[in-house]
């Protein structure tokens, strides 16, 4: 089929126009209601039955889940409705007006990820619609730059049944099954001020917390020692110490000290499992220094993403791209679908480089190749004839 690049560029214009930044600062959060409407309205005119689902304890969040046929299996093409935050006075040009230029269309979203939306649309409006033996689903969820709350409800609620799921990331087309976990977490060590002349008059929280980190470093040591993959580009799980604050002056004893840090685990790693073995191997340390260490999660964290090369869902985008399996090092709500059963494969049209960047864009020469190959995948997955 041909691209209609006049259609593809007004649904990516009027998806770009209606701000939805995600962002834990508040100032900065918006709601995506306007964007999920769009997309449900497009939709239900392709003939598909879309829903726009609040998501609870998240105001003004929604997400959009529209269906084409039906079946016990079923695609699902998932994408996030929100955009981070970004800094206007970078942009060569407005970030709420799509604007064309030496062959890209330059948005905030345009690639991470409103571009994909719009062609999956043009996949399915080209289809013959009779011969669905399993349905397509279209999703786009709600704060994936932030707390992934939309992924998040939809797991808790068992809210989605299909069998294979694209996650429309941009990855320039190639096929990703794998991707490391993140968490981020604090550490606050409690202990006691005092004047500096007399130790026995406080308790060193900074002393303390000294021997946190030589803990967390030797916990490191020991991941890096027992889990390695080598399909990364950098292997071994990482655990950064990112920030520390503590005490107020240099005549006082440390009264209290706080930690930020971050672990990027690889697959076979979870982090529920990884936090409960950090606070096991602290608790000792804080019974033997008489301080209080307090764990607070900053943000709730993704699992690591894997999915089998010989998976069929991973061997039709491998046919139909031309490109081999490959990971990243970003994480995406690829783990939610995958919990939820799904064979799962990250693909859609534009690059990681251009994301979370001034001056966002989509390259125009993307999109025909990312048009054929989610049509391919409705043909292949869910058509009486593949």
């Amino acid at each position: 089929m041909s691209l209609n690049l006049k259609r593809y560029t007004d649904h990516l214009r009027q998806l770009v126009a209606e701000p939805s930044v995600s962002c834990a600062v508040p100032r900065w959060d918006m709601s995506n209601q306007r964007v999920v409407e769009l997309l449900a309205n497009w939709l239900t005119e392709l003939g598909f039955t879309a829903e726009v689902l609040p998501v609870p304890e998240h105001p003004g969040k929604f997400n959009m889940l529209a269906t084409l046929g039906s079946g016990d299996g079923g695609l699902v093409f998932a994408g996030h409705s929100d955009t981070v935050p970004y800094d206007e006075q970078r942009w060569q040009s407005n970030p709420f007006s799509l604007t064309e230029r030496d062959g890209r269309l330059f948005g905030l979203g345009a690639t991470d990820m409103k571009g994909f939306f719009p062609a999956v649309l043009e996949a399915i409006r080209d289809i013959d619609k009779g011969k669905l033996q399993q349905p397509v689903i279209v999703l786009a969820t709600a704060d994936e730059e932030s707390s992934m709350s939309g992924a998040r409800h939809l797991v808790a609620t068992g809210g989605l049944k299909a069998r294979y799921a694209v996650v429309g990331e941009p990855t320039s087309l190639q096929p990703i099954h794998m991707h490391k976990g993140i968490l981020m977490e604090s550490i606050r060590v409690v202990g006691a001020a005092g004047h500096s002349s007399n130790p026995a008059l406080g308790n060193s929280a900074l002393e303390a917390m000294h021997e946190v980190m030589g803990e967390l470093m030797s916990y490191r040591t020991e991941l890096q020692e027992r889990f390695c993959n080598p399909g990364f580009s950098v292997a071994i799980p990482t655990l950064n110490l990112g920030c520390i604050h503590g005490g107020d002056g240099a005549n006082r004893i440390c009264g209290e000290c706080e930690l930020h840090f971050d672990l990027r685990s690889t697959p076979g790693m979870h982090n529920d499992e990884l936090r409960e073995q950090i606070s096991r191997r602290l608790s000792p340390l804080a019974e033997r220094r008489k301080v209080d260490i307090v764990f607070s999660t900053l943000f709730e964290g993704v699992d690591p993403f894997y999915q089998d090369t010989d998976s069929d869902l991973v061997k039709a985008c491998e046919r139909l791209t031309g490109q081999t399996p490959a990971s990243v090092g970003f994480a995406t709500e690829a783990p939610f679908y995958r919990e939820m059963g799904m064979q799962t494969v990250v693909m859609g049209p534009g690059s990681i480089d251009q994301a979370h960047q001034s001056n966002e864009y989509i390259a125009i020469d993307q999109l025909q190749p990312a048009v054929n190959s989610f049509k391919g995948l409705i043909e292949t997955l869910c058509m009486a004839d593949s």
